[in-house]
């Protein structure tokens, strides 16, 4: 347990520093951008690819711990997993949507288009969003574990076509980040933020697994407590 909490600590610490890091580099190392770009503004760019990416790698691992859950003989501790990490995925998905109408509002000069990337974002929210409603109307724990892992992973799919929607369709969206042309110094903005976000959404994750695995031992508890 010691070395447990350890690890924690030292995730916490590290994120604090690497956010602290982010926020530097953003605002002083990063060059400056045009006017024709949005200004001041293009550097939300450096915090909302962040977001963008943990919302991904959040969702992936939901999709991954599905197929461990239906592969290894239906674990708790993969629907656990899986579960947890697509509540942070919506949390994230909802924060990559808001830091991109701060961004189009005043470079597009609107807060939202049908755009296909802002579209396709929203729909894979709202089909996760989903998720989360079929785990709350189904009562049995292995079913709704097993009916979840099966959504989870045909769910996916909509990620990936959210990420390539900038070369599938025309779209007044940036291109992919690792296609973008970034400059040395805009590089140098950019990881420590996608660092600093991945090394958050560890801590969350962790976070909620410990508050799941700690809600199953009181049920536990109470199951023996009237059965004696």
């Amino acid at each position: 347990m010691a070395r447990q909490d350890w690890l924690g600590t030292a995730l916490i610490v590290a994120t604090l520093i690497m956010i602290g890091v982010a926020i530097v580099f953003a605002f002083a190392v990063a060059p400056t951008p045009q006017p024709e770009v949005g200004g001041d503004v293009q550097r939300i760019f450096y915090f909302h690819v962040g977001i963008a990416w943990v919302a991904g790698l959040a969702l992936l691992v939901t999709s991954a711990a599905s197929v461990l859950y239906l592969w290894r003989g239906e674990q708790r501790r993969h629907d656990i997993v899986a579960a947890a990490s697509v509540e942070i995925g919506i949390v994230f998905g909802i924060l990559t949507i808001t830091s991109g109408m701060f961004w189009a509002r005043p470079v597009w000069g609107a807060w939202w288009t049908w755009d296909p990337r802002l579209t396709t974002t929203a729909i894979t929210l709202f089909i996760y969003v989903a998720y989360l409603m079929l785990r709350n109307t189904i009562d049995d724990p292995q079913r709704r574990a097993r009916f979840s892992a099966v959504y989870g992973i045909v769910a996916f799919a909509s990620v990936p076509i959210t990420y390539f929607s900038t070369t599938w369709w025309n779209t007044l969206h940036p291109a992919p980040v690792l296609s973008a042309g970034l400059t040395p110094a805009m590089r140098s903005a950019m990881f420590p933020s996608l660092i600093a976000f991945t090394l958050m959404y560890v801590v969350l994750l962790r976070a909620r697994i410990r508050i799941e695995h700690t809600a199953d031992e009181i049920t536990l508890l109470k199951q023996q407590v009237l059965s004696s």
